[in-house]
């Protein structure tokens, strides 16, 4: 009896080594979550730029968003008792439309989704919905956070609060379905602000900086600086001007666009790698 176990016995036993070791050999090989927590360590490259085009922008103007849709500029202001969303001419920096909100409203982000021009508000916790043609207010939406930016991936919108955290909302709806953590080789990435989606990425503002941060949508890595230190020239800042606020992104002609708040210029830029 015990002759004929023990064959048994040492068959079982060469099997589950062998699982075993096929086990081991598998998580020794399995470098694709090694080397994507490894990325996470390095320092994000960092992009400079080329002017290509300047443009006139209104210096009244306390830039919180800016689309180009189909040719067409949106912008949207802020500041209490001067906050409006407009559409624009891009050669030349007149207003061609406007809408202003009530006193108590400070603008912030916009995007254009469809044919609807979605505002944000900052401290109200209120977005407002616009018909993007003759600017009728179609609906509003509440959100427990504060508003900044705001932008879309076709398929979700992508909201900023200031903070580290991107909110995905439904574009119907427009509840939230979803959060991001921004980071980069140091941690968290707060104070984002103005966004845009440029060719799968998520362009944001980082507030009081002049930098963007080129984010990874999917695990909301910092995967790229873009640093536009200089952009505006010492002799525009005579007057009064504030921060780099402003991403427009021509996906026709793919082309981008930036402003600040209060800058007097809007810039076609090109983006490359840090000399």
């Amino acid at each position: 009896m015990w002759r004929r176990v023990m064959p048994r016995l040492v068959l079982i036993s060469m099997l589950v080594f062998s699982l075993f070791a096929l086990g081991s050999c598998s998580n020794d090989s399995d470098r694709p979550g090694t080397t994507a927590a490894e990325d996470m360590t390095k320092a994000p490259p960092v992009y400079s730029y080329t002017i290509i085009n300047t443009y006139p922008h209104d210096r009244q103007a306390f830039t919180q968003g800016l689309v180009l849709d189909q040719g067409t500029l949106y912008e949207g202001t802020g500041l209490r008792g001067q906050s409006s969303v407009r559409r624009v001419d891009l050669t030349t920096g007149r207003v061609l439309q406007l809408r202003a909100l009530p006193a108590p409203f400070f603008g912030e982000g916009i995007t254009v989704f469809g044919p609807h021009i979605i505002q944000l508000t900052w401290q109200s916790k209120v977005g407002f919905v616009y018909d993007k043609t003759n600017f009728t207010l179609l609906r509003h939406f509440t959100y427990p956070t504060e508003g900044w930016g705001i932008t879309h991936d076709d398929q979700r919108l992508i909201m900023s609060d200031g903070t580290s955290v991107l909110y995905f909302l439904d574009p119907e709806t427009l509840s939230e379905t979803g959060q991001l953590h921004v980071r980069d080789d140091q941690g968290a990435v707060a104070r984002l602000n103005e966004l845009e989606y440029v060719q799968g990425s998520i362009y944001a503002n980082i507030w009081q900086t002049d930098r963007i941060a080129r984010i990874d949508p999917e695990s909301g890595q910092v995967t790229a600086w873009i640093d536009l230190t200089g952009l505006l020239p010492l002799e525009d800042r005579v007057e009064r001007v504030d921060v780099l606020n402003g991403i427009a992104y021509d996906a026709a002609q793919d082309r981008l666009f930036v402003t600040g708040k209060l800058w007097p210029k809007l810039f076609e830029i090109q983006i490359h790698p840090r000399p």
